[in-house]
C-alpha cells in the first residue's frame, strides 16, 4: 500500500480529533457530520467506491445506531421514573447505612456493580445506570460521568457474557478460551481503576492527598478482589469472568469491611447527603426493587432473546431482540404503573426521553456510517485494501505488542464497542502477528484488553452517560478528563505485553 493512501486512510480520524480538540464551539454532531462527509469523499474519489457501497454503509450505520437509541431512550425513561419516586435519593441514604464513607460507596457502585452489569449486558448499560446513582450520592455530574466511565473498562473484555471474544474474534481460527485467559492476565492492570476513581472523587478536596492515601488500601484491595476471581473464572470459560469477579469481589469486600480490614479509619462523606432528611424516603426493599427487577428481566431476556434477531433486508444486518434499552423501558413502565404515575407525567417523561436521545443517536449514526464505509471500501479491481485494512497495515511492525492495546482502544473510541473494535482490527492484526512471528493469542489478547480500556472514552458511551447524567460539561471536557487514566492503563498493558 502506497504512502498516499495511508495518509488518506487516517485523514477521517485526524479530522475528527483535530475538530474535537481545537473547535470548541462546534457541536459533536457537526464534527461527526464533517468526518462522515470527509470519509465519503475519500472513498468515492480515491477508492472509487460505488454509490451502492456508500448507501449500504450509511443504511447499516443508521441501524447500528438504533441499538444505542433504544438504550439511551430506555435509560432516560427508567431514571426519570426513579427520580419521580425518590428511589435514587433513597438508595443513597441506604448506601450510607452500609458504609458512611463516600469512597467506599463510590467504589462499590462504579467498580463492582458496573462490573456485574457489564458482565450481563454490556452495550454501555453500566455507566448510564451508575452515573445518576453517583450524583445521588452528592457527586457533580462531571465526576459522576468520569468515574462511571472509568468503571466500564476492566470488565469489558468479558462483557455481555463474553461477546467481545465470542463474536469479536468469531472468524479467527484460534482457541477462544486461550485468548480469554491470556486477556485476563493483562487485565490485572485493571486493579488500578478503583485507585483512579478515588483520585477523581477527591479532586476538589483541600485534603485530597491525606484522604487519598487513607482510602488507597481499600481501592487496591477492591481491584484485587475483582481481577483475581475474574482471572480464575477465565480458565474455565469466556462467558462469566466479569460476572463472577463482581459477585465474589463484593462478597470479599463485605466480609473484610465487617472486620474493618482495608477500610479507611477516618470517615469521609458528603454532608449534603448524610444530613438529608429521612422524610418521604423509601424503605430498602422498595428502593432496590426497580434495580432487582431490571437485573432479573435482563437475565431472562439474555437467556431467551439473545439468539433471536430481526433481519434487515438488503444490508446484511440483524437487530438483536436482546437490547438492554428494551428491558429498561419495560422496567420503567412497570415501576410507573406500580407507583401510579399519572398518564400526563408518563407522557412528559416519554417526550423528555425522546428529545434527549436524538442528538446522541445522530452522532452515533454518523460515526457508525464512517466505520462501515471504511470497512466496505475495498476495491479489488484497483488492488486496494479497505480503508480499515490500510490503517492496519501501519501497525505491521515489530512494535505490534506495544501498539496492539492502542489499536483496540482506537477501535472502541470510534465505534463505542470492544466487540466491533475486534471485528474491525482482529483479522488484520492476527495476520500481521503471524507474518511477524508473534504469538497471535498474545497479540489479540492485548488488542482485546486495549479495547476494554478504550471503552472509557468511547464516544457512544460518553454521550450516553452525559445524556442521562445531565450537567453542562462538554463532551471534550469529559473525554480529556478521562484520557490521562486511559493512557496510563494502555501504557501499562503495553509494557506488560512486552515482558509477558
Amino acid at each position: 500500500m502506497d504512502f498516499f493512501h495511508i495518509i488518506l486512510a487516517v485523514l477521517p480520524f485526524s479530522v475528527f480529533c483535530l475538530l474535537l480538540i481545537f473547535r470548541r464551539s462546534t457541536s459533536l454532531f457537526k464534527i461527526s457530520l464533517i468526518t462522515l462527509i470527509t470519509t465519503v469523499l475519500i472513498a468515492v474519489i480515491f477508492w472509487q467506491s460505488p454509490f451502492s457501497i456508500i448507501s449500504f454503509s450509511l443504511s447499516k450505520g443508521f441501524f447500528i445506531a438504533l441499538d444505542i437509541l433504544f438504550i439511551i431512550f430506555g435509560a432516560i425513561l427508567f431514571l426519570e421514573i426513579l427520580k419521580k419516586n425518590k428511589i435514587t435519593e433513597s438508595l443513597a441514604f441506604h448506601l450510607n447505612n452500609f458504609s458512611p464513607d463516600l469512597r467506599i460507596q463510590v467504589i462499590m457502585l462504579a467498580w463492582f456493580f458496573e462490573g456485574f452489569l457489564e458482565g450481563i449486558a454490556g452495550f454501555g448499560t453500566p455507566s448510564i445506570i451508575v452515573a445518576p446513582l453517583l450524583i445521588a450520592l452528592g457527586l457533580s455530574p462531571l465526576k459522576a460521568i468520569v468515574i462511571s466511565l472509568l468503571g466500564n473498562s476492566t470488565s469489558v473484555p468479558f462483557g455481555a457474557v463474553g461477546t467481545p471474544i465470542r463474536i469479536g474474534f468469531a472468524g479467527i481460527n484460534l482457541d477462544l478460551l486461550s485468548i480469554g485467559s491470556s486477556a485476563a492476565i493483562y487485565n490485572f492492570v485493571g486493579l488500578l481503576v478503583p485507585v483512579f476513581m478515588l483520585w477523581v472523587l477527591l479532586s476538589s478536596n483541600s485534603k485530597r492527598l491525606s484522604l487519598f492515601f487513607q482510602g488507597l488500601p481499600f481501592a487496591i484491595w477492591s481491584g484485587i478482589a475483582f481481577v483475581v476471581p475474574s482471572f480464575l473464572a477465565s480458565l474455565f470459560g469466556i462467558e462469566f469472568p466479569s460476572i463472577i469477579g463482581a459477585i465474589i469481589g463484593i462478597l470479599l469486600i463485605i466480609i473484610t469491611s465487617h472486620f474493618g480490614l482495608f477500610t479507611p479509619k477516618e470517615i469521609y462523606n458528603n454532608l449534603s447527603t448524610t444530613a438529608e432528611k429521612k422524610i418521604n424516603l423509601l424503605p430498602l426493599k422498595k428502593t432496590i426493587f426497580p434495580y432487582a427487577l431490571f437485573i432479573v428481566l435482563l437475565i431472562i431476556a439474555k437467556i431467551f432473546l439473545s439468539g433471536l434477531k430481526i433481519s434487515v433486508p438488503f444490508i446484511s444486518y440483524s437487530i438483536n431482540l436482546f437490547n438492554p434499552g428494551f428491558i429498561l423501558l419495560i422496567t420503567g413502565t412497570i415501576i410507573a404503573i406500580y407507583s401510579k404515575i399519572n398518564w400526563q407525567n408518563f407522557k412528559y417523561t416519554l417526550r423528555l426521553a425522546a428529545n434527549k436521545s436524538i442528538e446522541p443517536f445522530l452522532v452515533v449514526a454518523a460515526m457508525s456510517a464512517v466505520v462501515q464505509i471504511m470497512n466496505n471500501s475495498a476495491n479489488f479491481n484497483l488492488n486496494l485494501l479497505s480503508i480499515t485494512q490500510t490503517i492496519s497495515e501501519i501497525f505491521s511492525t515489530r512494535l505490534l505488542p506495544i501498539l496492539a492495546p492502542f489499536i483496540g482502544a482506537l477501535g472502541s473510541f470510534i465505534t463505542g464497542s470492544a466487540t466491533v473494535s475486534n471485528i474491525m482490527f482482529g483479522p488484520s492484526i492476527y495476520s500481521s502477528s503471524l507474518s511477524l512471528g508473534f504469538n497471535p493469542i498474545k497479540i489479540l489478547s492485548l488488542l482485546l484488553v486495549g479495547a476494554g480500556a478504550g471503552n472509557m472514552i468511547a464516544i457512544a458511551d460518553v454521550l450516553a452517560a452525559k445524556t442521562v447524567a445531565g450537567g453542562n460539561d462538554s463532551l471534550r471536557k469529559i473525554i480529556f478528563s478521562i484520557l490521562p487514566y486511559c493512557l496510563i492503563y494502555l501504557v501499562l498493558v503495553a509494557l506488560f505485553g512486552i515482558f509477558f
